[in-house]
């Protein structure tokens, strides 16, 4: 079986501890009521889940915060 793996790195964001074992949670948002439905997280960890995948979180001060994507892929594919 073959991987593929993306990470997303942004440098200015940083995500305090308290927050990433919330993230992935439906309707989870950190903004104002009303500008935000906070279903895009997790609507991709169903996403990538569905594909036996995994994402995971990291954030470090200073280093940013990285979204990491293990999906894996067949090398079987038929196409018709």
């Amino acid at each position: 079986m073959v991987i593929q793996l993306f990470r997303l790195i942004d440098w200015l964001m940083i995500l305090p501890e308290e927050l990433k074992e919330k993230i992935f949670d439906p309707f989870f948002t950190t903004k104002p009521i009303g500008k935000g439905t906070g279903l895009g997280l997790s609507i991709c960890y169903q996403i990538i889940e569905k594909h036996q995948g995994q994402i995971s979180v990291d954030s470090v001060p200073s280093q940013g915060t990285e979204f990491a994507v293990i999906i894996p892929i067949s090398q079987n594919i038929k196409i018709e």
